[in-house]
């Protein structure tokens, strides 16, 4: 008996078997000319429900269908870096070749060329005892050396029973035989396959992430930082500036590779991405960002079955490539679309829907998805990390809604985005207040805590000043507002378009910031109200000018001795709350 079409919702198409059917299984649809890929996502009796990675127009009852026998998987090898994917690993740029403009469907194309040669350096000799993930030598991809391993999937220890020597070699060819402990021979290549769903944990030890991810945002880098290996959130309502944070991210943070995944967003940013990536200088080594760059894009106008897959894609090239000793930063833009393409997939499997019609096991899948992040330390004693940074778009901005509540459960910092900061025009616009770390940061955390709590006391007091006036605040009150609002201007805001201030790298930030935490920490001696108000202003203005020049230049210098002098005019003392920071330390000059 044929395996048949008996049935099509949506992009869900139910088919009848004979014989063995696996969960994520990858399926052919054949419909006229056409063989659409599909994935198995549920299997009861004989009859499989596949999502279809195609539009399903023209899919009809009594289609056949063809089990491939294999996972969903993707091909892992020299070559991923700089490339733009589909959900499904089929390289963009050579689509559009062969299509045009608008894709075909059942089109589908290698993800690596296997013609082009490279040049393979041998690191281990025949006899040598290996299992999987390690290393049996390496080619030059871009900046890095990229390992030749063991596949993944081979169990116990094999033996090296011969290996080229070095030259050029092709993705295909054989360029070790090793022997396992059953006596099977299996022949190495540069390039193999591993399943996007199965995390690979051919690593000796996972490691708790403690080193903090250099951003050069001040804001994250000292409130609410982020660890290699670690996790964080960045939600937001549209507009707030998701996509340009990460973008900034993914320039400047101290991270080897960089891969975006676009799983739905809308094709006007997508578009803006890859045509901006290339033309992006990386301040690493002055050369395009995309040599250390992968794209993993599905917009919102692609078919909704391969959001799912363009995450699961990105997560596993990440810890490919953590498996040679780098550190990896995934970006996922947006979790949100993503769980959308899960809710319209549990509708149609007529599952019990949890809250807002999200599948009841929503949580699950988004802790399954961000515990792939991790620092390891690997059988050859290096270290390799994937840090996961997704973003989150909630209707109105409203963060109470399952997909954010879901996501801050299982990460380890959340960046939230105020619509309110974004027209005001403050950049970045992470709420100072509302986010939070669970990571540290490259500032004592004492100095932060102090920070956070003069900007909470000057919030408290722009709330009350809203009732009754600057008349009725007291100076001691109005001198508490200031000092927030210079922390916030002069610190938390960034300007991304001056070129010294867009990055700022740790020993600065350190270094200013104990110039404004003995601002914050000062017992200041004013007349009046207008009078504060217009120190704060001068002392302002000349830090302004100060973020923006380089790093102890004259200029530099010659601002921040006229800020001293200023502070020094004014000072009096250290207020009680803060005397515990200072104790022990001498006072600046």
């Amino acid at each position: 008996m044929i395996n048949k079409v008996i049935g099509v919702s949506g992009n869900m198409v139910s088919v009848e078997y004979t014989g063995e059917a696996t969960m994520n299984e990858v399926c052919y649809i054949i419909t006229g000319d056409k063989k659409l890929k599909s994935e198995v996502i549920r299997v009861k009796g004989n009859v499989a429900d596949l999502q279809v990675f195609e539009m399903t127009s023209g899919i009809s009852v009594g289609d056949t269908v063809e089990f491939s026998g294999d996972l969903l998987s993707v091909q892992l090898g020299p070559g991923l870096l700089g490339q733009v994917y589909d959900g499904l690993q089929n390289p963009l740029p050579e689509l559009a070749e062969q299509c045009g403009f608008f894709l075909e469907r059942g089109v589908y194309m290698a993800a690596l060329d296997d013609e082009k040669e490279w040049e393979f350096n041998p690191t281990v000799e025949v006899g040598a005892r290996l299992e999987a993930g390690e290393q049996i030598g390496f080619v030059k991809e871009g900046l890095f050396n990229h390992w030749i391993m063991v596949p993944f999937q081979l169990e116990g220890v094999l033996t090296i029973e011969s290996i080229k020597e070095e030259g050029k070699y092709s993705l295909n060819d054989v360029l070790a035989e090793a022997r396992d402990e059953k006596g099977n021979l299996h022949q190495l290549s540069m390039v193999f396959n591993w399943p996007v769903k199965r995390a690979i944990k051919t690593y000796a030890e996972r490691l708790k992430p403690e080193e903090t991810l250099i951003t050069k945002l001040r804001i994250i880098d000292t409130f609410i930082p982020v660890a290699k290996g670690g996790t964080y959130c960045i939600p937001g309502p549209f507009g707030a500036g998701k996509t340009v944070l990460q973008q900034i991210t993914s320039r400047y943070a101290d991270a080897d590779i960089i891969i975006i995944a676009a799983c739905g967003e809308r094709a006007g940013e997508v578009v803006e991405t890859l045509k901006e990536f290339p033309e992006l200088i990386d301040p690493k080594t002055g050369r395009s960002l995309m040599e250390r760059t992968i794209i993993i894009c599905n917009t919102s106008s692609m078919p909704v079955a391969a959001r799912e897959a363009s995450v699961y894609t990105a997560v596993t090239m990440a810890e490919y490539y953590r498996q040679m000793g780098l550190n990896v930063l995934l970006l996922a833009d947006s979790t949100s679309r993503w769980a959308q393409a899960m809710r319209e997939m549990s509708g149609r499997l007529e599952e019990i829907p949890g809250e807002e019609a999200f599948p009841a096991y929503l949580e699950s899948l988004i802790a399954a998805f961000y515990e792939r992040a991790g620092i390891v330390r690997l059988k050859s004693g290096d270290t390799g990390s994937v840090t996961i940074g997704g973003t989150v778009s909630p209707a109105g901005g409203n963060f109470e809604e399952p997909v954010t509540q879901a996501t801050l459960k299982v990460v380890g910092a959340f960046h939230g985005l105020s619509q309110q900061r974004a027209d005001a025009r403050k950049y970045p616009a992470i709420h100072p207040l509302e986010s939070w770390s669970k990571y540290e940061g490259i500032i004592d955390q004492q100095k932060t805590e102090y920070g956070r709590s003069v900007l909470f006391k000057g919030d408290e007091v722009g709330q009350m000043m809203k009732v009754v006036g600057e008349e009725g605040t007291s100076l001691d009150d109005y001198i508490i507002y200031l000092k927030s609002e210079f922390l916030d201007y002069v610190y938390i805001q960034q300007n991304s378009f001056d070129p010294v201030d867009a990055a700022v790298e740790p020993e600065r930030q350190q270094h200013i910031y104990d110039i404004i935490i003995d601002i914050l920490t000062a017992r200041l001696d004013f007349d009046g109200k207008e009078e504060a108000r217009s120190w704060f202003n001068r002392v302002r203005q000349n830090f302004l000018d100060y973020n923006g020049k380089k790093w102890n230049s004259d200029e530099f210098n010659d601002l921040e001795k006229t800020i001293s002098e200023l502070l020094d005019d004014k000072k009096i003392g250290v207020e009680a709350d803060a005397e515990s920071l200072w104790a022990g330390e001498s006072r600046r000059g």
